[in-house]
């Protein structure tokens, strides 16, 4: 009696247990983000005598956020935002600033080069609001303007 006793007990507790299998596949449904960019925050300067920029962007994939400022001596400072997106090796993005009690939006593009961004310059005309680039392929990059690489405060 006792062994049949016994076998009874052990089958009640051995059908009580949860039973998880793992397998080491992956389900389809798993909902785990692992191919979301990651925001990246990176800063840059520009410094020639007594006029300076910041450039702030976050970048998120292709989409760059952030912000910048000029401040250019004996002249009004402009402060603003930037939003664009990366298009190889070259930003292009809307500046939105505050300049003389004013705000403004102005078409940016800005190189890549290492550690550096270079503001490129060309034609512009007024559109819808905004001062844009005409012929964004006639914008030339002459190290003007070299935002180096700093560290973020």
């Amino acid at each position: 009696m006792r062994i049949i006793g016994a076998l009874i007990i052990s089958a009640c507790l051995f059908s009580c247990q949860e039973r998880t299998k793992v397998t080491g596949k992956k389900d389809k449904n798993d909902t785990t983000a692992t191919n979301i960019p990651v925001a990246e925050q990176t800063c840059y300067a520009y410094v020639k005598g007594k006029d300076t920029a910041q450039l702030t962007l976050i970048t998120t994939g292709i989409v760059s956020t952030g912000e910048l400022n000029y401040k250019w001596f004996e002249k009004d400072k402009n402060m603003g935002s930037i939003e664009g997106e990366m298009h190889g090796d070259t930003l292009i993005a809307n500046y939105t600033f505050n300049s003389e009690g004013k705000q403004s939006v102005r078409q940016v593009v800005l190189l890549k080069k290492g550690d550096q961004f270079v503001e490129g310059f060309g034609d512009v005309e007024e559109k819808d609001g905004k001062v844009r680039f005409k012929d964004l392929s006639k914008v030339t990059f002459d190290n003007a303007i070299v935002f180096e690489k700093t560290v973020c405060k």
